[in-house]
């Protein structure tokens, strides 16, 4: 396989550069390296008792491996109930030449009028006569950007700057609509007979460090409590959690069919992604593209990046008790084959690039591979050969995988993969 560096392992070096990390080592990109490692046991309650059964797996284990993921991983989400209100700002029929209805939802969270807001784009193709499937998913630069429809609001919150994409001062502009649409195939997906739905990530968390004082937080603390436990959640936490208000939304909908929802997340929204169809079993489909070190990859293969390093530069992703693994991947009581095996009996799909090896492609495919053994007490075929497919050789089962040529990028492959994906098991 040929390989480059991905966009993540230049931010690494980036980020090592600025910060000066302690610690911090040359990612590993030699298979001869990893180190010898044993999965925790998928099938084995914490008690010892071997699982034989899907009652066993759904009323005793699988609460024990997403309690871990709580503990270790990804942090709580607290059990308070916040106001949530939907607001429909605008319908308009005939959008994109007559492609589609496009709307757009204010989702108003908590009581305070000016209190953090999730703006959901979501466009209907005309095409149809009942209720539409779905994909969902959240994108990094705003709404605007995933097609270039001048109808579509700009994005009110903070944005990550990024000069080729107009954004500067950290706000949307009118230079960036579009700027995403290779990312969005808009047009193909509602050719397929789906709706889309998408919101923007910074609406529910902005991805920097700041304390956890200026996303959907501190709409739970305590009182007296600044920031989260150490057992709670981070900003991958929150990103799940504005993904299940979305699916809020589209439950009310009569435009769409609920029951056929696909989520997809691309890098650190695919770790959102698998980490939001573990908690919220509404979505029929989940789907992961290039999530790496902390989404569908096994840590304990240290390969590319690594918790340490995912914790040192983006020390809001995650718990602060995922900190005690850094290093010590060994000593973590989950790992991403019991993610992937969290959404058993749903199906789901991995994909990675052949150019993304700090996302480790082959950890990925691995945890589908040892995810599957809880499929198969569904009778249901995962991914089980040891041995990963070539490129461009998509496995279709339920639990799906592809690796494509080229970089950490979403494709209009990995899309048509998913419409095929999803036409299988939605339609």
């Amino acid at each position: 396989m040929k390989y480059q560096r991905s966009a993540g392992a230049l931010l690494f070096l980036f980020i090592i550069t600025l910060t000066g990390l302690a610690q911090v080592t040359a990612p590993n990109y030699d298979e001869s390296k990893i180190p010898a490692y044993t999965l925790p046991a998928l099938l084995s309650t914490q008690q010892g008792t071997p699982v034989t059964t899907a009652r066993q797996w759904e009323t005793v284990r699988r609460q024990e491996v997403f309690q871990l993921f709580e503990q270790h991983v990804y942090g709580k989400t607290p059990d308070q109930k916040i106001p949530v209100r939907f607001e429909v700002t605008s319908t308009t029929a005939g959008a994109l030449n007559g492609l589609a209805i496009r709307k757009e939802i204010t989702v108003h969270i908590g009581k305070d009028a000016n209190g953090p807001k999730i703006y959901i784009l979501l466009y209907v193709p005309v095409n149809r006569t009942s209720p539409a499937p779905a994909f969902a998913g959240m994108n990094f630069y705003g709404n605007h950007t995933v097609w270039n429809d001048p109808g579509i609001s700009l994005a009110h919150g903070w944005i990550s700057n990024n000069e080729g994409f107009r954004i500067t001062e950290n706000k949307a502009t009118e230079g960036s609509r579009g700027v995403r649409s290779s990312r969005w195939p808009v047009d193909k997906i509602l050719a397929r007979g789906y709706a889309l739905a998408t919101i923007y990530y910074g609406d529910t968390d902005p991805d920097f460090d700041d304390g956890f004082q200026n996303g959907i937080q501190p709409l739970f603390y305590k009182k007296g409590q600044s920031k989260p436990a150490p057992d709670e959640w981070g900003s991958i936490g929150a990103w799940a959690w504005g993904m299940s208000r979305a699916m809020d939304y589209l439950e009310q909908d009569q435009d769409i069919d609920a029951s056929r929802v696909a989520l997809m997340g691309h890098s650190r929204i695919g770790k959102a992604a698998l980490w939001a169809g573990a908690s919220d079993d509404r979505f029929a489909v989940v789907i992961s593209n290039n999530s790496g070190c902390g989404g569908a990859a096994l840590s304990r293969r240290q390969y590319g990046e690594t918790v340490a390093v995912i914790n040192n530069a983006f020390p809001h992703w995650f718990s602060d008790n995922f900190t005690q693994y850094n290093h010590n991947e060994s000593k973590l009581p989950v790992d991403s084959h019991m993610l992937i095996a969290l959404m058993a009996p749903r199906p789901v799909y991995i994909a990675s690039a052949e150019e993304d090896r700090w996302a480790d492609p082959k950890g990925e495919f691995l945890s589908g591979v040892h995810a599957s053994p809880v499929y198969k007490l569904y009778n249901l075929i995962g991914l089980e050969n040891m041995e990963m497919p070539g490129i461009h050789q998509p496995i279709l089962n339920t639990i799906g995988y592809h690796i494509r040529a080229g970089k950490h990028d979403v494709t209009t492959y990995d899309w048509e993969r998913y419409m095929d994906f999803t036409d299988k098991f939605m339609r």
